[in-house]
């Protein structure tokens, strides 16, 4: 099988000529470089991109840890990546690990072993104790705002736009909300909790529920808050898709929306705006770019991305 020390003696050039033109560096003269070509196309030759990455120093490819695929909030996060990526002629793998610690330290140890240029995590299991040794072999940059100075970050202030959202319905005399969130032990999910208690004061017990991630998810978690002796009067999502499922539940059940029930949803996201719901916008898409460019850029800055709360119809 011909190597790169092949190609260097037919063209009678050094290997290290050889590699400036598989790399396309500018600087080999053209008489070289024509040769090169030349006995490559003759031979047929393919580059090993293994070896190449080794001699460029990077891989061109970015890893992204993902929980979950078909999640409208995680697609457009990744969306925003991919779009970014593109521009910039990177590969993107998907890793996906259901927040699996195993899994997320899996993943990790690609990057030490050089197989990506760096890592963006979309969310995490481990802690940044963990985590953060990691950083010494490859740019790691995350989706939620980091207080360490090792690890970049692109986040929306979330724990502001739960206020903001909990304000605006007391604004418009709701004091019985209730809301629902994905993970119960996530980061979110307690500022959620703490920014309902700084608004309403202790949250009752059965005005939250979890694991909702879906259309059916919301319609379930619709008919039993609206069973409950105190009916809240609004309802707030962690997802556009899970507000829809809220939504149609209640107009089911004769409710209507929004003088019995007002919903807000999360994310701008395309069921929200056909159903004319209410919704906050964390601007997933934007939050992915700004993380692929601190990869791009081997930066442990923390880039803050404006949310944006959009009225319509269901409040």
């Amino acid at each position: 099988m011909t190597n790169i020390n092949d190609i260097a003696k037919l063209a009678g050039v050094s290997v290290s000529t050889v590699s400036r033109v598989l790399n396309n560096y500018k600087y080999v003269s053209d008489e070289k470089r024509e040769s090169v070509l030349k006995v490559i196309e003759e031979v047929n030759y393919t580059p090993n991109k293994n070896a190449i990455d080794l001699i460029r120093g990077e891989t061109k490819t970015v890893g992204v840890i993902l929980p979950y695929n078909n999640n409208p909030a995680f697609d457009q996060m990744l969306n925003g990546i991919l779009n970014k990526a593109s521009e910039n002629d990177y590969s993107v793998t998907v890793l996906p690990s259901k927040y699996s610690k195993e899994k997320e330290l899996n993943y990790l140890q690609r990057l030490k072993s050089k197989l990506f240029d760096g890592i963006i995590l979309a969310s995490r299991a481990n802690d940044w104790k963990t985590i953060i040794p990691y950083s010494n072999y490859g740019s790691i940059v995350s989706c939620e705002y980091t207080y360490n100075n090792e690890i970049g970050c692109s986040y929306s202030d979330r724990y502001s736009s739960y206020l903001d959202t909990f304000q605006l319905l007391k604004k418009r005399g709701h004091c019985a909300v209730a809301f629902t969130t994905a993970r119960l032990e996530s980061k979110s999910t307690k500022q959620t909790i703490e920014a309902y208690n700084e608004v309403f004061g202790e949250l009752p017990s059965d005005y939250h529920i979890s694991d909702c991630r879906c259309l059916n998810d919301g319609s379930e978690a619709a008919k039993k808050f609206l069973q409950l002796p105190k009916r809240p009067t609004a309802i707030y999502a962690n997802g556009d898709e899970v507000a829809g499922g809220i939504y149609l539940y209640a107009k089911s059940q004769q409710f209507n929306i929004p003088n019995d029930l007002a919903v807000i949803g999360q994310e701008n996201q395309p069921s929200g705006s056909v159903l004319g719901i209410t919704t906050v916008d964390h601007q997933l898409t934007k939050v992915g770019k700004e993380a692929f460019n601190l990869i791009l850029n081997r930066s442990q800055e923390k880039v803050k991305v404006p949310y944006f709360i959009i009225e319509r119809d269901s409040v």
